[in-house]
């Protein structure tokens, strides 16, 4: 793991995951250096100076895209929105709930991204799916070279406690399953993203309540083959996603990139101030995601967040994925997950070590060898290609 801060695992934990969605390293010295002694300092007083430093260049390289605009640079110009996005993107998950200019540094941010990605030609589209009279928000990403009328496997990926689908798409799985002849669906789901931001939709531990409403959407979807249908979860969304296979029969596979099997053990070892946290005002930010009252009743809610008896229920296809030195999650439920898939067909563990790289939590150290493992496993497994 890349870390800049001696001290502070959450900034690191943001550096490396703005270096995986495409920042320089440039880059990253200018915002950075400013900050060693705000690294130190309480959560408030830190973030602040992170989220000014990385705005900046934010704001810099939106100047800088608008003049390339004005020339007629559009690649050059959607590559800088593009990362401007990815800055807004680190800065704004490190704010507090409800601090000021949280949502405008969001709204924003999903302007870029998308504005980022048209002027690059990149053919993600953004859908709604309906959802308890409100939508769920998506990235759909259509396998490359498709016939006119043919139909693909698709992978549904979940966000985890505090990702986003711009995120997860700008880390690079979607483009990798694309090359492999997979489609991709990136879904804000309930207590993430754009649910929890803009429609109010907290998390909730029966996933599959929403996920059935996922695939619905999908049967309808002309270029879908509904009978290959996977679904992918990272981090918190290796909870997410086991839970929803497991009740959603439609599910063809599915894949924990980060096991997350006993969720309510995690909480309570970290009420013990045991592992690291994702991100600063910790329990705020699972209150405001859990849609809990205080941590009293948060701690409740958690308890319902585990897969003991659950991952028995599988019977398709299963791959849990770990990084031998997780902070985080202990790797110990990632070996708890693989033991219980009695009744899958094909289960794997992989754990990321030294020599493949991405040893750190979902492999967010480096992204890359791991999340091309997992797409050449949902390749395989849903009938697509590991080869040009």
């Amino acid at each position: 793991m890349f870390k800049y801060f001696p001290t502070n695992y959450v900034w690191n934990l943001s550096v490396n995951l703005a270096i995986e969605m495409g920042a320089r390293i440039g880059e990253i010295e200018m915002m950075c250096a400013p900050l060693q002694e705000a690294a130190k300092a309480p959560d408030a007083a830190g973030t602040q100076a992170f989220r000014e430093t990385w705005l900046t260049m934010a704001d810099t390289l939106c100047e800088l895209a608008a003049e390339d605009e004005a020339r007629g640079r559009l690649l050059s110009a959607g590559e800088k929105y593009r990362r401007a996005s990815a800055y807004l993107t680190t800065a704004e998950r490190l704010q507090a709930h409800g601090s000021e200019g949280r949502m405008a540094i969001y709204q924003r941010e999903l302007a870029l991204f998308q504005k980022g990605m048209r002027l690059l030609g990149d053919p993600v589209q953004r859908v709604e799916i309906p959802y308890e009279g409100k939508h769920l928000s998506a990235l759909y990403r259509r396998a490359d070279g498709l016939a006119p009328g043919q139909r693909a496997p698709v992978l549904v990926q979940l966000n985890g406690l505090d990702s986003t689908k711009e995120m997860k798409y700008l880390v690079g799985l979607p483009a990798w399953l694309a090359r492999r002849g997979v489609s991709s669906l990136i879904v804000d789901q309930p207590g993430t993203g754009e649910a929890l931001r803009l429609q109010g939709l907290t998390a909730r531990f029966d996933a599959e309540h929403w996920a059935s409403r996922v695939v619905d959407w999908l049967e309808t979807r002309g270029g879908v083959d509904p009978k290959r249908i996977g679904c992918e979860g990272v981090s918190l969304g290796g909870y997410y996603c086991p839970r929803a296979v497991a009740m959603e029969p439609r599910f063809a596979c599915g894949v924990a990139w980060g096991a997350n099997h006993d969720w309510r053990d995690v909480q309570k070892r970290r009420l013990e101030k045991e592992g690291d946290f994702p991100v600063p005002h910790y329990w705020a930010h699972v209150c405001w995601v859990w849609g809990a009252k205080d941590i009293e009743d948060f701690m409740r809610i958690a308890e319902d967040v585990h897969l003991d008896g659950v991952v028995e229920k599988i019977r398709v296809p299963f791959l849990v994925t770990h990084g031998e030195r997780d902070s985080q999650i202990p790797l110990k439920w990632a070996h708890r997950t693989y033991e219980q898939l009695v009744n899958s067909p094909k289960r794997e563990l992989k754990i990321f070590t030294d020599r493949e790289g991405g040893v750190q939590h979902a492999s967010f150290d480096n992204s890359i060898n791991a999340g091309q493992y997992i797409a050449d496993w949902v390749a395989e497994t849903l009938g697509a290609r590991t080869a040009a």
